[in-house]
């Protein structure tokens, strides 16, 4: 019942806040100046000497030790030997879904205000810890990217992929176990009214739920083609989707050329994914080296994480479920960094608002298998690069995941030199000093 509850107060609650007028926003500057800083430029596995960068409007415009601004309504930020990197990415989030705990979800008292302000100070504090861009891969953050981006709340820009697309029982089946199939004596499942899963069928129902999304403004498409640990119906060794059925995913996001991930944990369904012309897989904790293999000379991106073995709002069913999976990722990471397999790297919070926090020490947590440099460009650089793929589709032009001249400015002021103590990321709240989101100063140099 809780579920039910809360789904419907997302429709009411964006219809509400979307008609709220635009709160008053201080008058922008035309330019902004970073004096001495190191950079890193998202792409080396060193600093800069001591420079200076100037923003423009919403891109870097020119990076030089005698750079200076030109404008008399300039902002001048003293970096005083501080590390300039660019904004960080998260791949794997689920904005709406990391919002509420099982126990909010169930509460009675429950409200649209308090959803909503639930969604946005999490898109807030995200963007204040320093993740600029992320791409949310499954959930109905359609209303809430339109949010952030007209200004009406802060947030991080989002590559939106709309509900995951499940077949019966898959990992996205969200129904309650009194909810029979639309297909017999069911009705349209409650998640899929509120557009947080679709549950498609066959290739025709595949081809309308791929279109769908691309229609309310997905930059790509989320597909479940294997089993999950926390989705009620789908043991973790099973596959999903026929290979036909996954074709069709692949045929409709191409014709509109952007690509297709899934979530999938083993060959079978990687391997069927794959041979369908998915371009990227998420998780993959249970891949063995030939299938690494196979990723690494058909360029197929491992989007990956690197999750703690449980948490308190864990069941012990799921706790169990997840045994595999988190033993797998311990092999999987460094295997496929050897083998030359694309890596990306997100969180995957779900319904743990507490573990949001925590965002940027899960970064930290594959500092067993990356130097500090890898790891910077992981959540930069090569995060942008896996953003890229959506061609265009992508919700937003200009070049992310670096420091240097024309790109977008998403830029963060680190207090020390990361690249000696990579730690310094995980301490946002002290070590940044400035953030920065399209040109725009979000925290700090005022």
């Amino acid at each position: 019942m809780g579920f039910k509850r809360i789904v419907f107060t997302w429709l009411g609650v964006f219809a509400a806040v979307c008609a709220a007028p635009l709160a008053a926003q201080d008058e922008p500057v035309a330019e902004v100046i970073f004096t001495d800083v190191r950079i890193f430029d998202g792409t080396s596995d060193r600093l800069s000497p001591a420079t200076n960068v100037l923003v423009r409007g919403n891109i870097i415009a020119a990076i030089g030790a005698e750079i200076r601004a030109e404008s008399d309504n300039a902002a001048v930020i003293e970096g005083r030997g501080g590390t300039l990197i660019p904004g960080l990415i998260d791949n794997h989030v689920h904005m709406m879904f990391n919002s509420l705990s099982p126990a909010q979800m169930s509460d009675p008292d429950m409200g649209l205000e308090k959803v909503m302000q639930l969604s946005a100070g999490q898109a807030r504090a995200m963007l204040l810890r320093g993740f600029t861009s992320v791409r949310d891969v499954g959930g109905p953050s359609f209303e809430l990217k339109r949010l952030i981006d007209s200004g009406r709340i802060m947030g991080p820009r989002i590559w939106p992929s709309g509900p995951m697309i499940s077949q019966t029982s898959g990992h996205a089946d969200l129904r309650g176990p009194n909810e029979p199939s639309r297909r017999f004596s069911g009705k349209v499942p409650l998640a899929e009214q509120v557009w947080a899963s679709v549950i498609a069928d066959g290739r025709a129902e595949v081809l309308t739920a791929v279109r769908e999304n691309l229609r309310l403004g997905a930059s790509q498409i989320k597909i479940a083609a294997g089993g999950g640990t926390s989705s009620e119906y789908d043991p973790l060794d099973v596959t999903q989707y026929t290979l036909d059925e996954m074709q069709a995913a692949v045929d409709a996001a191409s014709d509109w050329n952007t690509y297709v991930t899934v979530h999938a944990y083993h060959p079978k369904s990687v391997r069927r994914a794959i041979e369908a012309g998915v371009k990227v897989i998420e998780h993959g904790n249970l891949l063995d080296e030939d299938t690494l293999k196979l990723m690494a000379d058909k360029g197929i991106w491992l989007s990956g994480q690197m999750l703690v073995d449980s948490t308190e709002a864990m069941d012990p069913k799921r706790r169990e479920k997840r045994k595999p999976v988190i033993e797998g990722q311990r092999i999987v990471w460094p295997m496929a960094k050897r083998l030359g397999v694309k890596l990306a790297w997100g969180t995957d919070f779900l319904f743990e608002p507490e573990l949001n926090a925590q965002q940027n020490t899960y970064l930290l947590r594959l500092k067993p298998y990356f130097t500090p440099a890898e790891l910077l460009r992981l959540a930069t650089n090569d995060n942008a690069a896996l953003l890229a793929m959506s061609g265009p589709r992508s919700p937003y032009e200009g070049r992310l995941g670096v420091v240097e001249v024309g790109a977008l400015a998403d830029l963060i002021l680190v207090d020390g030199d990361p690249l000696a103590n990579i730690d310094l990321i995980g301490d946002p709240e002290g070590k940044f000093v400035v953030i920065m989101k399209n040109g725009e100063l979000v925290k700090g140099g005022r």
